[in-house]
């Protein structure tokens, strides 16, 4: 059996709806795979629970199986066979049944049921109006179609707008709790692993085991019956049309295009119709946004970039979709030549910058460092991997992270107090600290300059300061 990693926040969450007093009504949703309906059965798991997982089926099938877990959740089996021509029969006999405690219904894949029902939505709302709100009872509803989530249960034009007590979107794991996943590994390797399946729970679980990274992309990736062969375009496919115009657009910003300008240019696309795909995409978690940190009007920049935020999409869409005619013609072991070629400094090399962030985020929730936000810093000539900032102290953290094969040397620092110079934030009155990530170490001329200076911080490849 897996064991369940992280998720407090999530299951504190929906403890203190199942606590409440009176009826709760949840919707959970995000992207397929991950780890809904995990965290959902690790909630319900010791409580009076009846989960129904909706199908593509027809609506009639879909109440026909609904009616048979009823019976079971009730006890009583001859009626897994009664016929239910609607379903407020149903969820009168599930809100009629008698619990010592607060009984939970859970509705996943939710969408379906309205693809075989446009007017499910307002059958839901009028069973919670009519009978589920009135029983000591918490309804979840749950689904990985982003926008259609939303728009059956969150917006303000759906039937069931605001009903809800409470909602989670759920995200990935955060890189913290990485290593829970894997046994006696080392600090590059866990990296290398996440720089694919990022917090994604089954992705992660494809890639567990004690064969070599390269196997496992061939088997998992690469491979044209593997699960995770057709997943990125699965993604997109259910949540937009025009397909073909996100695919582009993501494959150009994985290709290195991170300005609206230079991704119009390279798919020969106007600036002015790629904002709403964008827009889209940003919304779907696949894409974001970035400015300056030290940005004091973000919305209005005009010179952002884009670049893709999960790790499974960004190098999939880097290495793996653009080869799709060679994988196609069975040509794996060429593509995984030119991924062994390019892994560290066109992939790895990028995510270990992500890392070293979450990494930051920790010392800082430990009192190690202090500040309020954090993100990356450029001009037209210059750029810092990670600065940080608190307006309070009037600190300022400026970090480079280096996944290199060797030990870093004190040039790094002295280009990084260069570059510091031409930060514009609180120039007059402010505190710097200096902090260097390297995955393969420091030499030993960066050490002693270390002991010399209290504002300078080193970071090993175990994620541990020095």
């Amino acid at each position: 059996m897996e064991r369940f990693i992280n998720r407090e926040w999530e299951l504190n969450s929906l403890a203190e709806q199942y606590d409440a007093i009176g009826a709760s009504f949840v919707i959970i949703y995000g992207r397929r795979r991950v780890g809904k309906t995990t965290l959902i059965h690790q909630f319900i798991k010791d409580k009076p629970s009846l989960y129904f997982l909706a199908s593509q089926e027809s609506e009639e099938e879909n109440r026909k199986d609904f009616t048979k877990r009823l019976a079971i959740f009730t006890g009583n089996k001859r009626d897994e066979t009664a016929v239910h021509n609607n379903w407020y029969d149903v969820f009168d006999i599930f809100a009629e049944h008698k619990c010592n405690t607060k009984k939970i219904l859970v509705i996943d894949e939710f969408p379906y049921l309205t693809n075989a029902n446009p007017a499910f939505p307002s059958i839901m709302q009028k069973v919670w109006d009519t009978v589920l709100q009135y029983g000591n009872i918490m309804l979840i509803l749950c689904g990985s179609l982003i926008h259609m989530m939303e728009k059956l249960t969150l917006n303000y034009g759906s039937p069931l707008y605001g009903r809800r007590t409470g909602q989670l979107r759920m995200s990935q794991i955060d890189y913290q709790h990485y290593c829970e996943f894997f046994q006696k590994t080392t600090y590059k390797n866990l990296i290398e692993h996440y720089s694919i399946t990022g917090g994604i729970p089954k992705y992660i679980e494809l890639f567990k085991g004690n064969e070599e990274l390269f196997i496992k992309i061939e088997k998992q990736i690469l491979s044209r019956s593997s699960l995770l062969y057709e997943e990125p375009e699965y993604l997109l496919r259910n949540e937009v049309d025009e397909i073909g115009s996100y695919l582009s657009i993501i494959k150009s910003i994985a290709s290195g295009n991170r300005r609206l300008s230079k991704i119009s240019a390279d798919i020969k696309v106007k600036q002015t119709s790629l904002p709403k795909y964008l827009k889209t995409l940003i919304e779907l978690d696949i894409i974001e946004r970035e400015v300056p940190i030290t940005e004091s009007n973000p919305e209005h920049r005009k010179t952002s970039l884009y670049q893709i935020k999960d790790n499974f999409l960004r190098f999939n869409y880097r290495f793996v979709y653009p080869e799709r005619a060679r994988l196609e013609l069975g040509q794996t072991k060429v593509v995984l030549d030119k991924i062994k070629e390019n892994f560290i400094d066109n992939h790895v090399s990028f995510i270990y910058e992500n890392v070293c962030r979450s990494e930051l985020w920790k010392f800082n929730k430990e009192g190690i460092l202090n500040f309020s936000k954090l993100g990356r810093w450029w001009n037209s000539k210059e750029e810092i991997d990670i600065v940080a900032l608190d307006d309070n102290s009037k600190t300022i953290i400026f970090a480079e992270c280096k996944y290199r094969s060797k030990s870093i040397d004190i040039d790094v620092f002295y280009e990084l107090l260069r570059k510091k110079e031409v930060v514009p934030w609180n120039n007059e009155d402010r505190t710097e600290i200096f902090v260097l990530f390297s995955i393969n170490g420091f030499s030993s001329k960066l050490i002693t300059l270390k002991k010399e200076r209290n504002d300078l911080i080193l970071i090993g490849g175990e994620g541990k300061i020095h």
